[in-house]
Parts: structure tokens; C-alpha cells; sequence
């Protein structure tokens, strides 16, 4: 196993890599490897070591240092692109106890999945389904059951150029960046060539990345942007520092890692083909990027650079040997110097892994039907609802199709009746009236003149006899109102205890 160095950066604002047709308002998918080369080799230029990093890498056949691109990370959570011939994952690989979450759950929408589950796929252990749930704002693969929110997100501000003397702006323009949650960031792995190559590199390239995290990394940088808290540093072996699953499988069964014939290879990294590259382009599954950009030199600022294919990260490629890839010269014709980008592989050997099938669990049918009717209806008349019913039990609810009678409340039945009936325990028991009062010694209210009730004569002028509080008495209304009146529906006896006397009319 080669050693290897991960590193984490903590951005502390806004990051921009734009696309390769140099679009303002959108920005690519990731940091990619040939950027972060470029970015590492200016930065040991700074540390006057260019012409012997050069040599260890451009201008060799088998670099010393070969970097994956930046991929997003969250807490201790790495993400990484799963290897195109493992996902969507496959069915036998997957595990839930309900089939429903196999179903609605879009794979194809995560675009950047744990380590875990990569190192799950790679060794042929299956995954739990229901416990993942694809982010459709950073394109991560989320644990349904640790509520978090996206790692990243896209956001396109807007800026403007102010002239520094007049204080005057000609025009408003979008530019696109990536913001990163409090406990996010991005990781990469260099893999060196061998112990040697690691000691002569390892502090300088710590050193290299310790000045791109004042500097910053990408455009936009006199704005602030890129810039990082110091770099995280871990050493170990390579692939297990990434896949500890996958480093016990080849360690302890090395037959796993070999096949006759030819081998798939996984990329963390772009891929330009060298020479002596073998690969069998008609198997593998691949697509291609088209790169460019603009030099960063003394000899030539801003101009622009070739545009070259290159592999994309998470493809898988048939080869007989591990690809290595080479560093393509775009530096316009008659430029002054060689302007390279990196195309070196960092590519990881799928095992020869056999997956036993797993059992479905047994999922037990709904008896809700039966239960709802046999609750209603008799035996017979039971099962003979059952079987009518049975076609349309996923697509109607079994309230509609099962019928019952309904019980009748106790107020319609009192309502029938010309005899007043007492209601069912169930119901809320009648509240008995309070005692009989007093009747109230205020005089009575007069009604306002010209305001007349229906069938009733209008009332006289002589002024109502009103009865001395001491001795309360009833006056019997006249004859003539007697008879032009409705006759009142004798109320219940102790009703009639509550009703004040009749006004004199």
C-alpha cells in the first residue's frame, strides 16, 4: 500500500470555481484536480521550489504526488462521487423493511455520497435504504435519521466596479459562489509514489497548502474569497485511509484485488491518457469534461489556455493496470513557457467481491378490511362483503365501500315523539332549571310608542298601573287582547315557576 495524506479545509467565506466557459453566474460542480495542481504549483513557485516540483510531476512519466479533486464534507462525514458502474445501487445490494422506501427514494439525485456507503458498495455489503435521503440543494446523501442541514449551497451575488477617484459605476453584474455551513468544508487526499517520495514532499506540500489558506484558492480572491482556516493534516496508507472496509478486504485476502484479463478502476481525480496508459475504452463506464481557463503568468496575465477532454471523476475504467494519466501542455502557441494541466490519475482497483442475495423480509398483508366488517355485520354477510370488496382495497378507503347502519342520536328520537322521551346514559345528562325566584320587583319595561306586535290591537294611552313593590300583583290582560292572541303552548310546570308576570298592556 502507497501512504497517503488527507487533508481538510474550513473555508471562512465564499469560494468561486467557475465553469470552463468562464460563465459568471454559475460555478462548477467541484474544485477539480487539475485546478488544485495549478494552485499548488503557484504556490511552490512562492516557496521557490517550481523547477523541482516540476520535475517530480509534470515533467516525469510516474508523478510523486498525485492529488484527488476537493470533494464536500460535513462533521466527520466525507462525500466523495460513487463509482458510475455501483450507482444507482443495485437492488440486491439493498436493504429495508419496507418495500415503499426502495420505491421513492431517487438515487440518481445524489450526486455525492458517504465513504461509508461507498466502502459498503465496493466490499458487496448491502446498505440500509430507509435510513439515507438524497439533499436536493447540494446534491449530498443524507442520514434521514440526523436531521442536518445541506453542506453548501450556490448563490449568485451581485457586484459592480467603483471607480476609485469619482466614486462612479458603470453597470451591475452576477456572479455566482459557494457558501459552506459552519461545520463543512472540503477534503482531497495526496497519494505519494513511496515512502521516499513522502518524505521528500509531505512538509512541503503542508507548507504550500498552509499559504493557499491566506491567500485563497479560486477566483475571486481579492474579494476574500477561498480563503481557509489552517489545513488538517492525517497520514496513512492508501486506500484505507479513505475505505477501512476495502483495506482489511485486500489485506487480508489480496486474491480479491486481482483478476485475469483486466481490472476496473475507479477515478477521484480527472484522467488524461498517457501513452502508455492501457485502457480498454470499450468497456467501463466514462464520460468527459472539456477544460479550460485563463494563464496566471508573468509572461502572459489572463490569457487564455487550450481547451482539452478530459475523464470526469467517479468514472470507472477497464485497464489492465492501474492508469497513470500525464500533465497536458495548454499554453497558447508561441507562449513564452509551458503552462500544464494535471490529467494524473488517482484511481482506486475495484475488488472481485460475490454478493449472496439477500432474503426479503416478510411483509404481512393488512386485515383492516375484515376487521372494519365483521365489526358491522354478521358472518356470513361478512365474508360475502369481503369478496366484493377486496379488488378495490388499495385504491378506495374501506369507509366508502362498507356500509353500516348508523346509530340515530337521541335528540332525533325525542323529536318524533309527541311525549318527551329521556336521553341515553351516553348523552350529556339535561340540566334541571334553578329554583323559582322571587319575581323581580322593578317595574316592568314599557314598550315604545308606535311599534305594534302582529294580532294584537294597538295598545292604549292612558298611562300603565304600576304596583307598589311591597305587594306584587298579576294583571290579567283585557278581553279584547285575550282574544285577538295566540294561545301560548302550556309549558312544563316548573318552567312556569321562572316566567315573570305579564305586563299590563
Amino acid at each position: 500500500m502507497q501512504p497517503g495524506l488527507l487533508i481538510r479545509l474550513r473555508p471562512l467565506g465564499a469560494w468561486r470555481f467557475g465553469p470552463a466557459d468562464g460563465s459568471h453566474d454559475r460555478v462548477d460542480t467541484l474544485y477539480r484536480s487539475d485546478r488544485l495542481y495549478s494552485a499548488v504549483t503557484l504556490a511552490m513557485q512562492r516557496l521557490d521550489l517550481l523547477d523541482q516540483w516540476l520535475d517530480a510531476t509534470a515533467r516525469t512519466a510516474k508523478p510523486a504526488v498525485v492529488f484527488s479533486s476537493l470533494f464536500p464534507f460535513q462533521g466527520d462525514t466525507l462525500y466523495a462521487i460513487p463509482p458510475a458502474t455501483l450507482w444507482p445501487p443495485p437492488p440486491v445490494l439493498l436493504n429495508s423493511p419496507s418495500p415503499v422506501f426502495l420505491t421513492k427514494i431517487r438515487w440518481k439525485t445524489a450526486r455525492f455520497v458517504p465513504l461509508t456507503v461507498i466502502d459498503s458498495l465496493v466490499t458487496g455489503q448491502p446498505i440500509l435504504a430507509d435510513q439515507w435521503l438524497p439533499d436536493p440543494e447540494s446534491g449530498c446523501l443524507l442520514r434521514r435519521d440526523r436531521p442536518s442541514s445541506s453542506p453548501f449551497r450556490i448563490v449568485v451575488r451581485t457586484t459592480t466596479a467603483v471607480d476609485r477617484l469619482t466614486h462612479a459605476s458603470d453597470e451591475t453584474k452576477p456572479l455566482a459562489c459557494v457558501e459552506f455551513e459552519a461545520n463543512a468544508g472540503l477534503w482531497t487526499v495526496a497519494r505519494f509514489a513511496g515512502p521516499a517520495q513522502e518524505q521528500a514532499w509531505s512538509a512541503r506540500l503542508q507548507a504550500a497548502l498552509r499559504l493557499l489558506s491566506d491567500s485563497g484558492f479560486g477566483g475571486g480572491r481579492s474579494k476574500g474569497w477561498g480563503q481557509t482556516q489552517t489545513g488538517e493534516f492525517q497520514a496513512g496508507s492508501w486506500p484505507a485511509l479513505l475505505l477501512p472496509k476495502l483495506g482489511r478486504l485486500l489485506r487480508n485476502s489480496p486474491a480479491a484485488a486481482s483478476e485475469e484479463g483486466r481490472g476496473l478502476f475507479w477515478l477521484l481525480s480527472l484522467y488524461s491518457p498517457a501513452t502508455a496508459d492501457k485502457v480498454d475504452w470499450s468497456g467501463g463506464n466514462y464520460s468527459l469534461a472539456a477544460r479550460g481557463g485563463r494563464v496566471e503568468s508573468t509572461a502572459g496575465q489572463g490569457v487564455v489556455k487550450k481547451t482539452v477532454r478530459m475523464v470526469s471523476e467517479g468514472c470507472v475504467l477497464a485497464s489492465q493496470e492501474e492508469p497513470v494519466g500525464t500533465a497536458v501542455d495548454v499554453a497558447p502557441d508561441g507562449f513564452a513557457h509551458p503552462v500544464y494541466r494535471s490529467g494524473f490519475a488517482l484511481a482506486l482497483r475495484l475488488p472481485v467481491v460475490e454478493v449472496q442475495p439477500q432474503e426479503k423480509m416478510p411483509v404481512e398483508e393488512s386485515s383492516t378490511t375484515e376487521a372494519v366488517v365483521e365489526e358491522f355485520l354478521p358472518a356470513e354477510q361478512a365474508e360475502q362483503e369481503v369478496a366484493a370488496v377486496e379488488p378495490f382495497i388499495e385504491s378506495h378507503p374501506i369507509a366508502e365501500v362498507v356500509e353500516h347502519p348508523a346509530e340515530i342520536p337521541a335528540t332525533e328520537i325525542i323529536a318524533e315523539h309527541a311525549e318527551p322521551v329521556e336521553p341515553p346514559p351516553a348523552e350529556p345528562p339535561i340540566i334541571e332549571p334553578p329554583p323559582a325566584e322571587p319575581p323581580d320587583t322593578e317595574p316592568p319595561e314599557i314598550e315604545p310608542p308606535g311599534i305594534e306586535p302582529p294580532g294584537i290591537e294597538p295598545p292604549n294611552t292612558e298611562p300603565p298601573i304600576i304596583d307598589p313593590p311591597n305587594e306584587p300583583q298579576v294583571e290579567e290582560p283585557s278581553p279584547e287582547s285575550a282574544a285577538t292572541a295566540d294561545p301560548p303552548s302550556p309549558p312544563p310546570a316548573e318552567a312556569a315557576k321562572e316566567e315573570e308576570p305579564p305586563h299590563e298592556i
